[in-house]
């Protein structure tokens, strides 16, 4: 029984001989000295854009009437970042900003006019910063810009799916 309890005192005294060796830390008490750092982060003024589809919908018959759907799209700048975001004429044929064109994609030459706009029939949304864009300033968080599209009632062309891609640009 002894020698039990002397191998037992023996595996005590080692271990809280060696407890500070394999911990990794020791403790010191002559005394200490501190300094500080600095811990920095440089924010430059960015964005990103980012764009739902426009879809106005997956079948329409004749184009007598109007027809008006929205899209938005999801901008996020820095905080106090102004910025512009515009929209290209598209890849229609032909489409410019101002007169703006689906195209067929089953190798006919039919188009579909429509528009892009600010607000619902109100002013174009171009590409030219300053004159058709539309301005905010970035609160570091998604800001979300509608994009109102109509197609004008006008002369229905051959059955077919018609499309065009926008870029959306933000400058800043």
């Amino acid at each position: 029984m002894s020698k039990s309890l002397s191998r037992a005192a023996l595996a005590t005294a080692l271990g809280v001989t060696l407890l500070p060796l394999l911990s990794g830390a020791a403790t010191y008490s002559n005394g200490s000295r501190n300094t500080t750092f600095d811990v920095t982060l440089k924010i430059i003024a960015d964005c990103t854009i980012a764009a739902n589809q426009l879809d106005f919908g997956q079948t329409q018959g004749v184009l007598a009437t109007a027809v008006n759907v929205n899209t938005t799209l999801n901008i996020v700048c820095t905080n106090t970042t102004p910025y512009n975001v515009g929209l290209s004429a598209g890849s229609g044929t032909g489409s410019t900003v101002g007169a703006r064109v689906l195209s067929g994609t089953a190798g006919n030459t039919s188009t579909v006019n429509y528009a892009l706009t600010q607000t619902a029939g109100g002013a174009n949304w171009g590409n030219t910063q300053g004159t058709d864009t539309v301005s905010g300033t970035g609160s570091g968080s998604t800001q979300n810009l509608t994009v109102h599209g109509t197609i004008p009632a006008q002369a229905t062309p051959q059955p077919d799916t018609y499309r065009s891609t926008i870029t959306a640009t933000v400058y800043f």
